[in-house]
């Protein structure tokens, strides 16, 4: 069996719950409208995680979900880890990014700055609103817009299909970007089915053959979760489902635990490279 030790720590993920005001059949997560897989995590919880990240040396705080958005403390969260190090948010661009920007636009007083990467699944408007809700689409683009407009920086992530045409897919892309008056060199981030949630079954297959060119994201950054009221690291944000990935409740310990590539996703991960990463 594979194991992958922690390079250096240059991000550290928080997973601020599965609830999501949008609820998509192939969201890796599961999340949806309420659920509570993984809990809501609150700013007192999280400072001392976000404290030890800094001495460490991470370079940059992620906060993914579920919708983090949605949550009750994400903006005071911001507000204190945006003095640290520089943060991105992964949201799906709706009604809680709408709702929120006026506080958004409140941070950028902050030490160091915020970005987003926002979820256009497809660079097609009836493909992406069949999984995320009619109109959801429109409002990411708006989401996209005001962002921009406002200096913040943006990304976006999508879907990755077995037989796409990169090449294609990305010019696709680039007309959906001049179409929206975006900029056209905008980072996109694509991820491939990396298999349901829940998981557990050892490989069946050997993982892809890795050289020092290969670039996981185990191998420079560790997650923070809550579940039954307690705060946890996991080895990488694709393998909360499973708590053989679970390194107990110090960030420090984490970074010293190398990681045991057993779960499904892994042979997927390892085979495209996937990473929420713009790297």
């Amino acid at each position: 069996m594979t194991h992958v030790s922690l390079k250096h720590l240059d991000e550290l993920w928080i997973h601020t719950g599965t609830a999501c005001n949008l609820e998509c059949p192939f969201c890796l997560e599961g999340s949806r409208p309420g659920d509570t897989r993984l809990e809501r995590i609150k700013l007192n919880e999280i400072k001392p995680y976000l404290d030890e990240a800094a001495a460490l040396g991470v370079k940059r705080f992620c906060f993914t979900g579920g919708e983090p958005l949605i949550v009750k403390d994400i903006v005071k969260i911001l507000e204190y880890a945006l003095n640290l190090k520089p943060c991105l948010i992964l949201s799906n661009g709706t009604a809680p990014l709408l709702k929120r920007l006026h506080q958004l636009q409140l941070l950028k007083q902050q030490r160091h700055s915020l970005s987003f990467r926002i979820s256009i699944d497809y660079p097609d408007q009836h493909r992406h609103d069949v999984a995320r809700g009619w109109g959801n689409f429109q409002r990411a683009m708006d989401a996209l817009q005001l962002l921009h407009e406002q200096g913040f920086a943006i990304s976006i992530a999508r879907q990755m299909l077995p037989d796409e045409n990169p090449s294609i897919v990305h010019d696709r892309y680039v007309q959906l970007l001049q179409k929206a008056r975006l900029p056209v060199n905008t980072q996109i981030i694509a991820l491939p089915e990396l298999g349901k949630l829940g998981t557990k079954s050892n490989l069946s297959a050997p993982l892809q053959a890795m050289d020092s060119t290969t670039s996981l994201m185990c191998m420079h950054s560790r997650m923070i979760v809550k579940s039954g009221g307690q705060l946890s690291v996991y080895a990488c944000a694709f393998t909360d489902d499973d708590t053989r990935f679970d390194f107990g409740p110090s960030l420090t310990r984490a970074t010293q635990q190398s990681a045991c590539l057993q779960h499904q996703r892994c042979q997927q991960c390892t085979r495209h490279k996937a990473s929420y990463s713009e790297s």
